[in-house]
């Protein structure tokens, strides 16, 4: 929204902080929290522990999904007098699978200047110790609690071709693995990566179908907080055929035998002769 008229006055900065180990804040974030005149945060009583670890005390105001709009007018009005206020959650990058969203939409839509302080996600940490080769990926977050709700999420995202990263609560981490391997199909690879950056941190890579025996096989397992990574959807080569390759192949078709309409068609296109005959195959049908 380059056309906002940004008020320099009172700032809003969205400031990442640590998924786990307190270690894990940069510099400039520390810089920030020191230096604003209030921190909005999700949990109060969570901000202070890491406020007192390193020695910063700021009124803190309570933000989070039960008051996020009516907090955010009163952040706004405070920003709007002139004081500058630091946004975070319990762990990581606000607006990210947390509140934060509505404070920075409201905020940047009245022409308040709102800067990012990045740092920690637990998607890209999650990512980076994978060992996942596959380019891209789809960030869902939380999948819906209900199973039925979750199924009808899994079925629209079955034919991705990026790996597919979720967040999941341990009260229904067995249930939602066995999802993914129902719907998603249990052949699928699945990464399981708990309480990352703590002491029990754990990456555990496994089929889907096999990712409950491993949940169950010790009940720490399904302790902490979790990042599942599932392997994309494998695009079939007919799948990636462009239509005016198609449209060749069909009037080749009507006109010569398979083989030698595939082999013209090869040679016209210079697509893959395997992605061509497969595809002509499901014509023929």
């Amino acid at each position: 929204m380059s056309d906002l008229k940004i008020n320099e006055v009172g700032i809003l900065y969205v400031v990442a902080t640590p998924i786990g180990n307190l270690a894990d804040i940069t510099l400039r974030a520390l810089e920030t929290l020191k230096k604003v005149d209030a921190i909005a945060a999700e949990d109060t009583r969570h901000t202070a522990g890491l406020l007192n670890h390193y020695g910063i005390s700021k009124k803190l105001i309570a933000v989070h999904e039960h008051n996020e709009h009516q907090s955010a007018e009163k952040l706004l009005a405070l920003l709007q007098q002139g004081e500058s206020i630091a946004l975070v959650t319990d762990a990581g990058t606000p607006g990210i699978s947390d509140p934060g969203a509505v404070v920075v939409n409201v905020v940047r839509n009245a022409g308040v200047k709102v800067i990012p302080i990045a740092g920690a996600s637990a998607v890209i940490t999650a990512l980076s110790a994978s060992g996942i080769t596959q380019n891209g990926f789809y960030f869902h977050g939380f999948l819906p609690a209900s199973g039925a709700a979750r199924r009808k999420v899994l079925e629209h995202l079955k034919s991705q071709t990026v790996t597919l990263v979720f967040y999941e609560a341990p009260h229904r981490i067995v249930e939602c693995v066995n999802d993914i391997a129902t719907v998603l199909g249990g052949e699928r690879m699945l990464t399981i990566a708990r309480e990352l950056t703590k002491t029990y941190e754990t990456i555990y890579s496994c089929t889907a179908e096999q990712a409950e025996v491993w949940l169950k096989s010790d009940l720490n397992h399904q302790r902490g907080e979790f990042v599942l990574l599932v392997e994309a959807a494998i695009k079939a080569e007919s799948e990636a055929v462009p239509e005016e390759t198609v449209n060749v192949l069909k009037l080749l078709l009507n006109e010569l035998p398979l083989k030698q309409a595939v082999k013209l068609a090869t040679e016209i296109s210079h697509e893959k002769k395997n992605a061509l005959y497969a595809l002509a195959l499901k014509i023929k049908e």
